[in-house]
């Protein structure tokens, strides 16, 4: 019995968005910044709908992660991935407090990250100082 073309293809991709997906968490968890960097697009875009705030481009990414305040953790509770896409459902803490969240990638046809949409438990307005970084909806 042959496989189609297409089908391995598939495979394939899912099974890199599956691992470009777990680095994603790894590298964030680390503060592997050079790690992190080398998931990403050039044109990466970050969206947080909760907030309505969306982040472009790799730098702007990277320095918000930098910045982001607090003792923050996660750990991959539940990864999904299929062809260019996977979605992670993250135990993210900060100090004592506990939140999950669901995040979204979605994988260039290189295996780049170029979209990231992060969902948090309940719409909050951002914290002051990342203005520079953003833009709203």
């Amino acid at each position: 019995m042959s496989v189609p073309i297409g089908s391995v293809r598939a495979v394939s991709d899912t099974a890199i968005s599956r691992q470009t997906a777990q680095d994603y968490v790894d590298r964030l968890e680390r503060r592997d910044w050079p790690g992190l960097t080398g998931l990403l697009t050039d044109d990466v875009v970050y969206e947080m709908p909760q907030t309505r705030e969306r982040i472009r481009g790799r730098e702007a990414f990277l320095r918000f992660n930098i910045d982001y305040p607090g003792d923050w953790h996660l750990r991959v509770r539940r990864l999904v991935a299929d062809g260019r896409l996977a979605a992670l459902w993250l135990d993210v803490r900060v100090g004592d407090e506990q939140q999950d969240a669901c995040v979204w990638l979605e994988l260039s046809e290189h295996g780049l990250i170029n979209r990231i949409v992060d969902y948090w438990p309940e719409p909050y307005e951002p914290p002051q100082g990342r203005e520079h970084l953003v833009e709203r909806w």
